[in-house]
């Protein structure tokens, strides 16, 4: 079963090392063998950090990063309308994929690479007796929290999928059947429920971007949010908030000048560093239009813009996330080209040379490049994001006043004009529809993941399609509500797993 997960680290640690920068480069790496490896406190922190390298993407790869996993990520949701000239998740994005379709496979197999890493590393990390014993656990701790990220992942994107919690170099063994959905989250509370209880509030800067306990208690409290323990979900995210802060500048989420800063509660790390392996992405390229050199891959739906053309100060004006989000039709709106050095461009220099009116502009920044692309990194949780989920939890909760206050919290930071007023309905429909597509637009799996979720709920249940339909999402009309809930099962799993059955309809 080609699982990526069977590979060992002994073989793999020289290759994938992804993220080297951010935490210890490798040396002899021509004489690992499987009985030297797994001796010492390098060997523990070699392991751990190829578990974090396979956050971006199970090969390395800055394409299969984007290209693949981004994409099919982002692409079925509301707030993204892909180029219908360009291949990239074509079909994915007008719901006409098929199990061989080439982006789900490659999310499967960066998920249980990132799985199996983390499994070796919960096994081997233990009998390294030459580490303290308050470290070997907080490797495990960490380990734990990526394979629950990972699997958090995969039964949000698939439902039904394999469990697997052991390394195994036997590919027979790999054969193995899906698990109940229930019980992927069962394991998925337990490893964040025992993650926070081990790692560290902080780290030293050599080490910044490694999972903290604050990370844990997010993940879990997300978890919960997506289980409707609104309880739960609740508490959990009382137990940070305060412990981190909004930038003050919007923009700086997405420009590489706060990494691992104030509002960062977990990235992807990447250095623009091409020296040992090429720790760049290249979104700067795929958000920007033509007329500036770029790719123009996708864009932001209709339906986004307009949401954010909504989104004003009290003065009447467009809310700094409004103009640090999207490129568009306005005096103040401007992006920056990809010259060295690099320059603003107002929206009316190039407005007759574009093929469309609007256009992203996160992540579109001209810092932290390594050639022409940059190494910004990936947010995967960020404070807004965490208070906009503790909003929604207290206002299920019957706590609408004290919810408002913490979507506030985010809108005053972007000078938007406070809201007030909203029974328990309006705040969860202001939550859903306008703070959290408008704040975390085309943010790391955020917006289909919030539609499934929604979709799949018993509180104020929005079928996904309905919502699709509504915001004018095209080939919405060839949604089918128990099909593309999910992605299909990789026929490539298939083939190789006798055991695995297909998501329904496809």
């Amino acid at each position: 079963m080609r699982l990526k997960i069977a590979v060992l680290f002994l073989l793999s640690a020289t290759l994938l090392t992804a993220c080297s920068d951010k935490f210890l480069e490798l040396d002899d790496k021509q004489n690992l063998t499987e009985n030297t490896f797994w001796t010492t406190r390098q060997h523990a922190l070699q392991g751990i950090t190829a578990t974090y390298a396979a956050l971006q993407g199970h090969d390395g790869s800055k394409w299969t990063f984007f290209e693949e996993v981004y994409i099919t990520m982002a692409f079925k949701a509301d707030d993204v309308d892909n180029n219908k000239n360009e291949p990239y998740g074509k079909n994915l994005a007008a719901f006409v994929n098929s199990p061989d379709e080439s982006g789900p496979w490659n999310l499967w197999a960066t998920c249980y690479a990132g799985i199996g890493r983390a499994n070796q590393v919960i096994e081997k990390v233990p009998g390294i007796t030459v580490m303290t014993e308050q470290e070997r656990n907080e490797i495990v701790a960490e380990a734990k929290f990526l394979r629950a990220y990972n699997y958090f992942v995969l039964v949000n994107g698939f439902e039904n999928v394999p469990l697997v919690l052991k390394f195994e170099k036997d590919l027979t063994k790999l054969q193995v059947a899906q698990a109940a959905a229930a019980d992927v989250w069962t394991q998925i509370e337990k490893d964040l429920t025992e993650a926070e209880g081990v790692l560290p509030a902080a780290y030293p800067d050599t080490y910044k971007g490694r999972a903290t306990k604050g990370a844990a208690k997010a993940l879990l409290g997300k978890v919960y949010l997506f289980r409707e323990k609104w309880a739960l979900a609740e508490a959990k995210f009382m137990e940070i908030y305060g412990q981190y802060t909004l930038n003050a500048n919007y923009i700086d989420n997405f420009n590489g000048t706060k990494e691992n800063g104030p509002e960062s509660v977990f990235e992807v790390q990447f250095s623009g560093d091409r020296a040992v392996s090429d720790e760049r992405h290249p979104f700067n390229f795929e958000v920007r239009p033509y007329a500036l050199d770029g790719w123009e891959i996708y864009y932001p739906s209709d339906w986004l813009v307009t949401t954010m053309k909504n989104d004003k100060t009290a003065g009447g004006g467009y809310s700094d996330r409004v103009y640090g989000s999207i490129f568009f039709n306005d005096p103040a709106s401007k992006m920056w080209d990809l010259n060295i050095p690099a320059t603003l461009v107002p929206y009316a220099d190039v407005a007759s040379k574009l093929s469309r009116p609007a256009f992203f502009n996160k992540y579109a920044y001209p810092n932290d490049r390594g050639g022409a692309y940059v190494g910004t990194n990936i947010s995967v949780i960020r404070y807004a994001d965490v208070l906009l989920m503790l909003a929604e939890a207290a206002n299920e909760n019957g706590k609408t006043v004290e919810a408002t206050g913490f979507v506030n919290e985010v809108r005053n930071r972007s000078h938007a004009k406070p809201i007030a007023g909203l029974n328990k309905d309006q705040l969860r429909e202001q939550i859903r529809n306008h703070e959290r597509p408008v704040e975390l637009a085309m943010e790391w799996g955020i917006r289909w993941f919030d539609l499934v979720r929604w979709g799949r709920g018993a509180t104020a249940k929005q079928p996904v399609k309905a919502l699709l339909t509504a915001h004018g999402k095209p080939s919405a009309n060839n949604y089918v509500e128990d099909k593309h809930i999910r992605f299909p099962i990789p026929l490539k799993e298939i083939n190789v797993n006798p055991l695995l059955k297909q998501n329904n309809l496809y």
